[in-house]
């Protein structure tokens, strides 16, 4: 097998199929997109690309049912499934038996080393919430990734800052973008190809090879499934991409965001479709409360207060959280733990208030039995590692605590009215603040964002918006009044940042948060029709 990479052409036949590079070249863009890894990824859209859009169809449909009223529970079909005591879930893998401390981050050049440096035992490289997905940073990204794996990231900045890979550093995990996301500057048969392909079609093609014989393996992230069917379609697309490299089936491994609230229902199921694959499951809190208010924003019973206080302490995050420990144990999965946003800050005494909650967050994983958990900044990286190594010690995890104490029942899972409260106009104007801002800075190309001491991606984001979405719905604030912060935020933003995108912004914010009926992500849109940039001339990859 050999995956080395060589000179590219702009379009490549896949049997009798033939995808094309719409985007113009860019530096070194060839030693990605190569016949043979544009043949590969478009094999694997001619096996799945029909799947793909028959798992949108049914989410518009249970959609639709939980909004005419369906309830929402543990199903009876599957019962089999949560009852057999005896299957389990594969071994770890190397590179992912210690788990303690995880960092994420979008794969550009910097965060790629301090990441890998960091001292966190993986590093998730994101090419979903964390990564504006031009074209550019799509194809960076899996340089760099490429050139990590090499061990030929080393650099210089301009400044004389230097940033050099340790020679223990992180284990990768990459984030391919959800199956809502279309990459439209990579065509097969004239339609675009799903961007969950093309994040994980180029990473396969370029480093599983590489990774098996650094005595590792090619190990993901998978965001926003919403059922067990969708994790079918992920082990069936792992077992066509080893076969076509002639990797043992196995090899991959992937930990499933559970960041849906229907996908809570199913994470048993879960685990089965992808036991053979499977690296347990991460509590994907930011996403999971944007998937909640999303399914459920027409229904008064499910008002949330401001986000700020909508913490894991919530019943039915503890419910969330309890739950996911007790399945992955009981299958012998990881149970990774949700993201610690915070950005450390330089006044010590801020600083110190910081480290204190996160603190406080990752000592309530550890205690509940989580194996592990996220931060967003190398700099939350000691005290996350304190927690665990205080609870783990020497021990690579906490597979042995199965949580037999925990029962959870559907309406533990829903209880969101005993947090309800209305919004607080600090909550209004800060979502309203937040979401334009960083609507603003994924236009222009970064998809992490420090604002207001928090590591903003795009999950928050989708929480800002869909909360000022469904307190409009409700009455809980006028429209007069968001109109009135978002055009005191847009003044703020120009004043702060004359190359501010701010009628851009706004008209993303507009569209996604003031609209009737309210978008399930603000992403597709926003990208085709600010993002997209298709060659103008001759295409040449």
């Amino acid at each position: 097998m050999s995956t080395t990479a060589t000179a590219a052409t702009a379009t490549a036949p896949a049997g009798t199929h033939r995808v094309r590079v719409l985007a113009a070249p860019g530096d070194r863009h060839g030693e990605i997109l190569t016949p043979e890894a544009l043949a590969f990824i478009g094999r694997l859209d001619a096996a799945f690309t029909h799947r793909r859009a028959d798992i949108l169809k049914e989410r518009l449909r249970r959609k639709d049912r939980l909004v005419s009223g369906s309830p929402l529970d543990f199903s009876i079909a599957t019962s089999a499934v949560r009852a057999d005591p005896d299957w389990h879930v594969a071994p770890p893998a190397p590179g992912l038996t210690d788990r303690r401390v995880e960092i994420t981050g979008p794969p550009d050049r910097r965060m790629t080393v301090n990441a890998l440096n960091s001292g966190a035992r993986v590093w998730m490289a994101d090419f979903e919430d964390a990564t504006a997905p031009t074209w550019d940073n799509v194809i960076g990204g899996q340089l760099n990734l490429l050139d990590a794996i090499e061990r030929r990231i080393d650099f210089t900045t301009p400044e004389g800052k230097e940033y050099r890979l340790r020679e223990d550093p992180a284990t990768i995990v990459v984030r391919p973008r959800g199956w809502h996301l279309l990459e439209e500057h990579l065509e097969v048969d004239g339609r675009p190809v799903p961007a969950s392909l093309v994040d994980f079609g180029l990473y396969f093609f370029h480093c599983a090879g590489r990774q098996i014989d650094a005595g590792q393996g090619p190990y993901f992230y998978l965001p926003k499934l919403e059922n067990a069917d969708e994790a079918r379609l992920w082990n069936d697309i792992f077992v066509l991409a080893q076969d076509l490299l002639g990797i043992p089936r196995g090899t991959v491994r992937a930990t499933v965001l559970v960041e849906t609230i229907t996908a809570a229902f199913e994470m048993e199921e879960i685990l089965y479709e992808l036991r053979e694959h499977s690296a347990g499951l991460n509590a994907g809190r930011w996403d999971y409360l944007f998937s909640l208010i999303k399914t459920f924003g027409h229904r008064t019973d499910f008002l949330l207060p401001d986000r700020a206080s909508v913490t894991m302490t919530a019943p039915f995050m503890r419910a969330y959280a309890e739950l996911l420990v007790r399945t992955c144990h009981k299958r012998g999965a990881h149970a990774i733990g949700g993201m610690a946003a915070h950005v450390p800050s330089r006044n010590a005494e801020a600083n110190t208030a910081v480290l204190a909650k996160v603190r406080l967050d990752k000592e309530r994983e550890a205690e509940d039995g989580f194996d592990g958990s996220w931060v967003a900044h190398p700099g939350l990286v000691p005290v996350c590692r304190e927690v665990f190594d205080a609870v783990l010690g020497e021990r690579p995890d906490q597979l042995e605590r199965t949580r037999d104490d925990v029962e959870v029942t559907a309406a533990d899972l829903l209880s969101v009215r005993r947090i309800s409260a209305p919004p607080s106009r600090e909550g209004i104007r800060s979502n309203v603040a937040v979401a334009l801002r960083y609507f603003d800075a994924w236009l222009r190309g970064s998809g992490a964002v420090a604002l207001y001491g928090l590591m903003e991606d795009a999950a928050t984001a989708e929480i800002a918006r869909v909360q000022i979405w469904q307190w409009l719905r409700h009455d809980r604030v006028d429209r007069g009044t968001v109109i009135d912060l978002l055009d005191s935020e847009c003044a703020a933003l120009e004043a702060e940042d004359p190359q501010a995108l701010v009628r851009e912004a706004r008209e993303v914010f507009v569209d996604t948060a003031l609209s009737i009926r309210l978008p399930a992500f603000f992403t597709p849109e926003a990208y085709s029709r600010h993002l997209v940039r298709h060659a103008t001339g001759p295409v040449t990859a």
